[in-house]
């Protein structure tokens, strides 16, 4: 695989927001609409939330977002891999991203929220392959039996 360009993006490209589009159509196919939390452009664009967008050349492969619950805690929001890339590393290296960014911050916690069903399977694996492992609601979310959450001491 090449070099990823993983870069802070302010979701103003066109590629960025068609996969935002794609991303959400996705989580709205496989879970109930009352259990989808990932964010649309305008809550990704919060001040409390960081934004990224992956590159492979020219072609967005893949994003990811880092919201701060507070000083010490941080959550993985809106990961996602285009569907022809899937299976090819570019989650696990986003992944590591984050976690050095969480670090790089000063986080002593990383959670997610991610869903329950067989469609994030291979999302579930990913995190605990990382060390994530399975937690109570985190803060900002109630109990949904959709919704598996994870969390992370770093």
């Amino acid at each position: 695989m090449t070099e990823l360009d993983i870069r802070i993006d302010d979701l103003s490209g066109g590629a960025t927001l068609d996969l935002i589009r794609r991303h959400l159509a996705h989580m709205h196919h496989v879970t109930p609409a009352e259990s989808v939390y990932a964010l649309d452009h305008t809550g990704l664009q919060a001040p409390d939330v960081t934004f990224w967008s992956v590159w492979d050349g020219d072609e967005i492969v893949g994003c990811a977002a880092l919201r701060e619950i507070d000083p010490a805690h941080g959550e993985i929001k809106s990961m996602h891999t285009i569907e022809a890339r899937r299976g090819t590393g570019i989650a696990g290296r986003v992944l590591d991203f984050i976690l050095a960014e969480a670090r790089r911050r000063g986080y002593g916690r990383l959670s997610l929220e991610t869903g329950g069903s067989d469609a994030f399977k291979a999302a579930r694996r990913l995190y605990a392959s990382a060390g994530f492992t399975e937690c109570e609601p985190i803060p900002g979310y109630g109990p949904d039996h959709h919704s598996f959450f994870m969390t992370l001491e770093l």
